[in-house]
């Protein structure tokens, strides 16, 4: 006979391992309450961190930020020893850590020498052009602009003013020798700054300083050999100083707020001669020209900041190399006279 199905399962044995089990976690829940009692848990009486010094904080903050960008200016025209002084400058802008854009502006119409050149130079450029400004010199008389490159500054100006291309400019001349200390130095600049520079003298036949003499990053006084000290309010090489480029646009930013339309002026008056020669005229010409542009970006001194500390380190070098006597060859190349052979 059949036995019918019982309605439920019988019940299962009961474990000992799992009642001990919810035993020990009810009783320590039970003990939680009162454990502050026994065990000194009271948080409000550890000792908190400290802050980090304050010179901590601002030297991660400046580790942290981005570094401000170099606009590096550099006028150029087309001459024998134009190629030699690109690539030794653009070997030396290659070694300085980014951000760098370097503006390379050529007198008159753009070469394709010089683009095939910036092509391969492994920098960030810009080529642009300026108008030639021989005609109005007139024949037999080589000008400011062929060793100033006035019109050549005011056009990277006017391109960073209207692209809004913000960092320190600096213009640095092709012939000119710069070390890395120095590009590092530029990013220091808060608004505008400026160092000493050492340069050949007449005849090459010994070294002149020209710039600041500072106390700390205050400028103090001025290196100069000219001989009449009041030809110009600063005496500072035009290879020897950097600006905030928002100084252009924003009147905010710079302390000399009269002016509108920051630029090179070309309406210095003229007529220097000083020890009666013409390269003398030229060369105060184009330093009257650079401190009536420095007066538009600052009043006096104590909108400058010298650098480094104490202004005590020579950073480039201007040695104004000549080759005027020299032949240049279209293209930078020679295409006669390659088959002679000198017998050994």
């Amino acid at each position: 006979m059949a036995v019918a199905a019982l309605p439920f399962s019988p019940r299962r044995p009961f474990s000992s391992p799992c009642f001990l089990l919810c035993f020990l976690l009810g009783f320590v829940a039970g003990l939680f309450p009162f454990a502050h009692r026994h065990l000194l848990l009271d948080l409000r009486h550890l000792p908190l961190p400290e802050d980090p010094p304050p010179a901590l904080v601002r030297a991660a903050a400046e580790a942290d930020r981005e570094p401000p960008t170099l606009i590096v200016v550099t006028p150029t025209r087309a001459r024998p020893l134009q190629a030699y002084h690109l690539h030794r400058l653009a070997h030396t802008l290659r070694l300085v850590p980014a951000p760098l854009l370097w503006l390379v502006v050529e007198r008159g119409a753009a070469t394709r020498e010089t683009a095939a050149l910036l092509r391969g130079c492994g920098v960030m450029y810009r080529h642009l052009a300026s108008p030639d400004d021989d005609a109005r010199r007139g024949p037999g008389r080589p000008g400011v602009e062929r060793r100033g490159g006035l019109r050549q500054r005011n056009a990277a100006l006017d391109h960073i003013e209207q692209h809004r291309i913000h960092g320190l400019v600096y213009v640095a001349d092709e012939d000119n020798v710069y070390s890395l200390d120095l590009f590092q130095q530029l990013r220091a600049i808060r608004s505008f700054g400026t160092w000493p520079v050492a340069m050949l003298g007449v005849g090459k036949s010994k070294t002149l300083l020209e710039g600041p003499v500072c106390d700390d990053s205050r400028v103090v006084g001025w290196h100069t050999n000219e001989r009449n000290s009041r030809s110009r309010r600063f005496h500072v090489n035009t290879s020897g100083f950097a600006f905030n480029s928002s100084m252009l646009w924003d009147a905010d930013k710079r302390a000399h707020q009269a002016w509108n339309y920051i630029r090179l002026l070309d309406t210095v008056r003229e007529g220097f001669q000083g020890d009666g020669t013409e390269q003398y005229a030229i060369a105060l010409q184009l330093k009257r020209k650079e401190t009536t542009f420095i007066e538009q970006l600052v009043e006096d001194e104590t909108h400058m900041e010298g650098i480094p500390a104490d202004c005590s380190k020579i950073m480039n070098f201007n040695l104004h190399l000549e080759d005027k006597h020299l032949v240049y060859p279209k293209g930078w190349q020679m295409t006669e006279n390659l088959d002679v052979i000198i017998p050994l």
